[in-house]
């Protein structure tokens, strides 16, 4: 309770953080009021209003990530991985089930994704992994194998849902803790190998949509009103929006109704479009920030396991992003995924919220040991 109370910890508390992430999500919030406000999820303003409350429960699940030192997660790794291994093999078993997909649990109307807490679960197990086992001249390929299964186990499961997306960012995180704690050049050479030569085994396995999609991002004009429609209908809502945009509910790509998925995976677009490059590159600045942020945190913690726990949070912000933004610009495949503090989604909002508090947490403790 000390620890919880020291004046030290509260002389280091990072608001300029907490309010950097307030400004994003506000911005966040007011975007996904356009791009419901002619939808048919309900009167406008109804899933602006329930994105603000999911907020609200962020939170209140952020207070704790803060104020608990965040090394007590060190011993707790395990256990938090174990459990959401299990919450990802239960949904695949009781999940509810829409158009063949199973990734949520429905509980009293609300739909949760298991997947989305546990991308901070894997995140703690590899800074404990890499933490215990420290290699001075890089980690070889055995000393590869166990980060490799740790992420690439709900990695399969995911995919089972299926979701392309969620499994590719599990695997980008693996890859970026593996570059920045060092590896060997030949350990590097050899994974590259094995990655190229598994990619046509991954491509059979693919779900028949998914490599449609990868299709259409090669050549979105073969089929401009089936599977290149997300995309040509995503561009010409990005570069309609010029230099200052069409201005706030006047997108007319979004309030038309041309966009799909507009407040998930597409909400990017409807910001461009209404708000063009200048807006665009607020956001865009917005974001950097928050990463570089969280890397800094990490360089100034006080010891290796809260470095690789910033680092491991900012890859994840990183990953998602770029995802998103390249996706919605046709620079990347449609694999779905959510932009930070944007897209609507509840378990989404939640598990940033819940990272930004071990970041405050880090950042905090950083002269407490």
């Amino acid at each position: 309770m000390a620890r919880l109370l020291d004046k030290r910890a509260w002389r280091n508390f990072d608001y300029r953080l907490l309010i950097l992430v307030f400004v994003i999500f506000g911005i966040g919030l007011w975007n996904l009021r356009s791009a419901a406000f002619s939808s048919s999820l309900g009167p406008p303003g109804t899933l602006a209003w329930r994105q603000f409350t999911w907020f609200g429960i962020g939170l209140l699940v952020m207070i704790p990530m803060t104020l608990m030192d965040y090394r007590i997660w060190e011993r707790l790794a395990w256990p938090a991985f174990g459990s959401a291994l299990l919450l990802l093999l239960a949904v695949l078993v009781v999940g509810a089930e829409t158009a063949g997909v199973k990734r949520w649990f429905v509980v009293s109307g609300l739909a949760l994704q298991p997947s989305e807490p546990c991308k901070l679960a894997l995140v703690v197990m590899l800074a404990k992994y890499f933490q215990n086992h420290p290699q001075d001249f890089g980690y070889g390929l055995k000393d590869l194998v166990v980060p490799g299964l740790l992420t690439g186990l709900p990695a399969a499961l995911i995919i089972l849902e299926p979701d392309l997306g969620t499994a590719l960012l599990y695997l980008g995180l693996g890859a970026a803790f593996c570059l920045f704690v060092g590896v060997q050049r030949k350990t590097l050479i050899v994974v590259i190998g094995i990655l190229l030569l598994a990619l046509p085994i991954l491509w059979t396995n693919l779900k028949g949509y998914q490599k449609q999609r990868i299709v259409s991002f090669v050549s979105p004009r073969a089929d401009p009103l089936g599977t290149g429609y997300q995309i040509i209908q995503s561009k010409i809502a990005v570069g309609s929006g010029c230099f200052l945009g069409k201005g706030y509910l006047q997108g007319t790509q979004t309030q038309l109704k041309f966009l799909p998925q507009q407040h998930t995976d597409f909400v990017f677009s409807v910001f461009s479009e209404e708000h063009g490059f200048l807006g665009v590159i607020l956001v865009l600045a917005l974001f950097v920030t928050l990463i570089v942020w969280s890397i800094q945190i990490g360089a100034q913690a006080k010891d290796r396991f809260g470095s690789l726990l910033a680092f491991g949070i900012a890859m994840l912000f990183l990953i998602q992003s770029v995802f998103n933004i390249g996706m919605v610009v046709g620079l990347l495949p449609v694999v779905g995924m959510p932009l930070p503090f944007f897209s609507y989604g509840g378990s989404f909002l939640i598990t940033c919220l819940a990272a930004v508090g071990l970041l405050l947490n880090i950042r905090m403790r950083r002269y407490m040991f």
